[in-house]
């Protein structure tokens, strides 16, 4: 496995965890071109938003940031993610 350092999460990997965590079916593509909108709005609630954040965690063996359970929309958890990736917290 490659640093999580040199690793971001992409609109189709979230795509894909949202299937595999939460059995919610969203397009990447839908999923890119709205990523302002709310999770709610493609069927993901808190508790399947938590199960990507463990999944994640456990993927990379790091704990990311409380709030990245608290995002409520695509756009600000792929930047809250990534931003922990890249720095290691």
């Amino acid at each position: 496995m490659s640093n999580p350092k040199d690793y971001q999460v992409s609109v189709e990997e979230l795509a894909a965890l949202m299937k595999r965590t939460a059995g919610v079916q969203v397009d990447p593509a839908a999923l890119r071109q709205q990523s302002d909108a709310g999770f709610e709005s493609f069927g993901l609630d808190s508790l399947g938003l938590l199960g990507i954040v463990a999944e994640l965690e456990k993927q990379y063996g790091l704990g990311l940031p409380e709030q990245a359970e608290r995002c409520k929309t695509p756009a600000d958890f792929l930047a809250l993610v990534n931003g922990a990736l890249k720095t290691g917290v």
